[in-house]
């Protein structure tokens, strides 16, 4: 097989599992049941809901946070505290690259790998920046608008 063919082969989608938003620098993020993603503008009231930018929604794997509270001792984190505004499982976020998948109603497109930032340290202390790294998800735009919310299923379209 092709790698081509591979890198079209997903076994199954993924779900949402949290969704939150933050509507200025420096504030924690609201969380919610349900959110509008806006054709080219990002989520209705995140900070980061700009036209043309390229990080208009975060998304982070569940199965990440699970590792990275792994790697700091502890059970569990609260989303909130990596920034991103979408937690799904199911899928693998950085196989996404080149691809539009649809987030509930939404379509999105992978724009980029998202990094953790030293802020990561503040948010869960001592060896949270390396704890994040190669696991803080990845930046995506926003192509069709629609609603998202908890439990919608993240299913992959094509490749762009």
């Amino acid at each position: 097989m092709e790698f081509k063919e591979l890198f079209e082969n997903f076994q199954q989608s993924g779900s949402v599992v949290w969704i939150g938003v933050r509507p200025d620098r420096r504030v924690p993020l609201r969380e919610l049941r349900q959110v509008q993603a806006i054709e080219d503008r990002g989520l209705e009231g995140d900070r980061h809901q700009r036209r043309g930018s390229a990080r208009q929604v975060t998304l982070i794997q569940k199965e990440h946070l699970d590792s990275i509270a792994a790697f700091l001792g502890r059970v569990s984190i609260d989303p909130q505290l990596t920034r991103r505004n979408l937690v799904v499982r199911g899928v693998n976020l950085l196989a996404l690259k080149g691809k539009r998948f649809k987030v509930g109603e939404s379509v999105l497109e992978y724009s980029g790998d998202c990094h953790p930032c030293s802020r990561m340290e503040d948010n869960l202390g001592t060896g949270g920046y390396n704890a994040m790294r190669g696991l803080g998800g990845i930046t995506a735009k926003v192509i069709k608008s629609g609603k998202i919310r908890l439990d919608d299923a993240v299913i992959v379209l094509k490749t762009v």
